[in-house]
């Protein structure tokens, strides 16, 4: 990674968790958090996401840096909003096979943030067939086995095999590559990284792949404007063993940054009229809190590592920070 691209790096993760801090309210569960017909794309996605990234970015900081201090301000925001975890027993309760709330459970636990009665629990439902043949595309599902891990539950082949089945797993024709394939791939690569807190997760034939052909597909998204997409990809190439200059473009951090609005915040695709979030502070929080979140994401892993060097490289810091 070259110094003027360091440069532009920064501020845009400042900017991304200065932007989530300010909307830490809308993260907020409310009472339709433990409804049976509400809305988890609108009550867990968000608190699970703002729990996953800023996972990363205090396992990736230094104590001293302030990113590192806003993030696990922003985590322990989050568990408090579980009722200290829980709710996730409530939940098993209402819904004992479904998996999220075991997927956002594993996105505190790999912050240490642990409840002894739900880990005790969960198990039980996720050893039944019941839970085993839930009907899920491969990259989610793969999603649910490194879940599981949280709880001691453990079937490495099991990813295995399920690894084959996702769209990057079987190494398609590049020119394949489209949006729907484009998350897909982000998340299996986050799956298999611990959401870039693991080194040494990527099998050797997806990370070439992934060298050869992120270059022009991350170049295709920044030019159609797919910021959130953008970002994804961008975290990616903070996971590879090579360098940064190598499958990153030149202006691809300028060519983000200059997506922020007056805020810091980054909207999903295309560009903000400057007025969104007075017209409807709802809808505007809706589009652009997961992108700006992602910006954090991929600025910190990308700036975790020295200039110039492959992924695992950087400083890894535990629990409370120490090097590890």
């Amino acid at each position: 990674m070259t110094a003027p691209a360091a440069q532009d790096i920064r501020p845009l993760a400042e900017d991304a968790l200065t932007w989530v801090s300010a909307h830490r309210a809308r993260f907020a569960l409310g009472e339709d958090a433990l409804a049976t017909d509400g809305r988890v794309d609108g009550t867990w996605k968000p608190i699970g996401e703002l729990a996953r990234i800023c996972a990363t970015v205090t396992h990736r900081t230094a104590p001293a840096d302030p990113l590192h201090a806003r993030a696990a301000a922003l985590l322990e925001f989050a568990w408090h909003e579980t009722r200290e975890g829980e709710m996730f027993s409530l939940l098993q309760r209402l819904e004992p096979f479904a998996t999220y709330p075991l997927e956002v459970y594993a996105a505190f636990a790999s912050a240490g943030y642990r409840h002894s009665a739900y880990e005790e629990a969960a198990p039980v439902v996720a050893r039944t067939r019941g839970w085993r043949l839930t009907e899920q595309d491969p990259t989610r599902r793969l999603g649910v086995l490194k879940a599981e891990e949280s709880c001691g539950i453990h079937r490495p082949e099991r990813a295995t095999a399920l690894l084959q089945r996702t769209w990057l797993g079987g190494l398609p024709e590049p020119w394949t590559f489209e949006r729907a394939a484009g998350y897909a791939l982000t998340h299996v690569v986050f799956h298999l990284t611990d959401w870039g807190r693991a080194d040494d997760g990527l099998p050797p034939d997806l990370a070439r792949y992934l060298a050869d052909w992120l270059p022009p597909w991350l170049d295709t998204c920044l030019d159609a404007g797919l910021w959130d997409l953008s970002s994804e990809l961008l975290a990616v190439a903070a996971t590879l063993p090579c360098s940064l200059d190598d499958v990153v473009p030149p202006d691809a951090w300028q060519r983000l940054a200059a997506a922020r609005d007056s805020s810091g915040g980054i909207r999903e695709e295309g560009r903000d009229t400057g007025d969104g979030e007075t017209r409807d502070p709802a809808r505007y929080f809706a589009t652009h809190y997961h992108s700006t979140l992602l910006a954090a994401f991929a600025a910190v892993l990308a700036l975790a590592r020295p200039a110039g060097a492959p992924a695992g490289t950087g400083t890894r810091r535990g629990r409370q920070g120490a090097p590890v």
